[in-house]
């Protein structure tokens, strides 16, 4: 492909990245526009573009890790929204939480770190985990899979081995 052979050079390959992140940002937030109930996007997304697009075959890029650090940090963090006070501890705790659960179940996602903070601090709704958190996410692995897989070359999923 084309695209595999420009991805050889630095500035090809970040203009092959930057072209997916556009593109997924982009379908993420089209879906908002489409429906004023879908939201779509939430900031931590974009971080999550660097990872996916630049870096597709780290573990940090992989769906396990985008969808399960996503979800799994978005709980902790409406939970912590409902059940306790936004004080600089509890904002530390929640994203501490977040941490520790990534490790444990072996879905680190940095991006998903941001979430406990963002959910805490705008007081999100519980269905903000369906909607952007799980929707976005799947959104997101699968843009990801087709881009890499149709356009860019590089294996998406990388395969355990």
């Amino acid at each position: 492909m084309l695209l595999r052979a420009l991805n050889a050079h630095p500035i090809p390959k970040a203009l092959v990245a930057g072209l997916g992140a556009c593109l997924c940002i982009s379908l993420l937030a089209m879906g908002g526009e489409l429906s004023p109930e879908y939201l779509g996007i939430m900031a931590p997304f974009g971080a999550t573009m660097v990872i996916l697009f630049a870096l597709p075959q780290s573990p940090l890029a992989q769906p396990r890790n985008i969808i399960g650090g996503h979800l799994l940090t978005a709980c902790i963090g409406l939970a912590m929204a409902h059940y306790g006070d936004n004080t600089p501890l509890m904002l530390g705790a929640a994203v501490g939480l977040g941490v520790m659960a990534m490790m444990l179940t072996n879905t680190l996602h940095p991006p998903a770190g941001a979430n406990p903070l963002l959910i805490m601090l705008m007081q999100a709704p519980w269905s903000f985990v369906i909607n952007p958190i799980f929707s976005g996410c799947v959104v997101i692995v699968l843009v990801g899979w087709l881009y890499h897989r149709c356009l860019s070359g590089i294996e998406y999923p990388k395969k355990q081995g």
